[in-house]
């Protein structure tokens, strides 16, 4: 991981300095003259220590009901619907995950996918319908799962309940931002398949490209770049979506 990427889950994430050398065991003036560029050439356990930090999951610690400071792991969806409004974070086996706030690119990239399948469904009267994010998915359907996918599609009316849609939706896709590049490339991808969703796409801004995984085809995905044309498997190719515009909008966080 590099500082320059470092600083981004820094801000995302709201650290301070004093809370990365409190977590890292670096030294606070060692931590601050990092990040402000001072260092240009840390030493690689610094480096290490510091990376520790933001390789791992912000995990949520709440008090129970009971009083009781629940162990990571232990979490439920009893414990995720306590936390504050503004608290976003995402439940996945028992652990919480911290959500930063979306980049506009996310918003963008979400809201265009979102009204394409949306168009579509509407214009071929589609039993399915379209979510976007902030939408909870009790994804398998137990009390210890809860994530928040940027665009979902769902074909069966009674996974759709008032508070939540209850087990794998049809389709998901994330945008990749580097505090989620880990959960959505690995945790996500193991979540998906084996909750039994079928298609997955992962759109990555920074490497501009997207990945379709198809869990009824080939275990490997569908690699296309940024700005092309992609036909969403579900609909058998009927439906494409058109990535030029969005291709245009990932210019910006190169």
């Amino acid at each position: 991981m590099t500082i320059q990427e470092m600083k981004q889950l820094k801000q995302e994430r709201g650290y301070t300095y004093a809370q990365i050398a409190d977590l890292s065991g670096v030294p606070l003036g060692t931590v601050q003259k990092i990040f402000n560029g001072e260092t240009k050439s840390p030493r690689y356990d610094t480096l290490t220590a510091l990376e520790r930090v933001f390789a791992e999951p912000m995990v949520v610690r709440e008090t129970s009901a009971y009083g009781a400071e629940r162990k990571p792991g232990t979490y439920t969806i009893d414990d995720y619907r306590a936390l504050p409004d503004e608290q976003r974070v995402e439940l996945i086996d028992g652990y919480f995950y911290d959500m930063a706030s979306p980049t506009t690119f996310h918003q963008l990239m979400a809201g265009e996918v979102y009204r394409q399948v949306a168009n579509y469904i509407m214009e071929q009267g589609g039993a399915c319908t379209p979510f976007i994010s902030p939408i909870d998915v009790q994804l398998d359907n137990d009390e210890k799962t809860m994530i928040q996918p940027d665009v979902i599609i769902v074909c069966n009316p009674d996974q759709i309940e008032r508070r939540n849609i209850m087990g794998a939706p049809d389709f998901v896709l994330e945008v990749i931002s580097p505090g989620t590049k880990h959960r959505d490339y690995i945790t996500k991808l193991y979540k998906y398949e084996q909750a039994g969703v079928h298609e997955y796409w992962i759109v990555d801004p920074y490497k501009k490209r997207v990945l379709v995984y198809f869990f009824k085809g080939e275990v490997s995905p569908a690699i296309y770049p940024i700005d092309a044309d992609i036909p969403v498997n579900i609909y058998e190719g009927k439906l494409t979506l058109k990535f030029q515009q969005i291709a245009k909008w990932a210019v910006s966080v190169s």
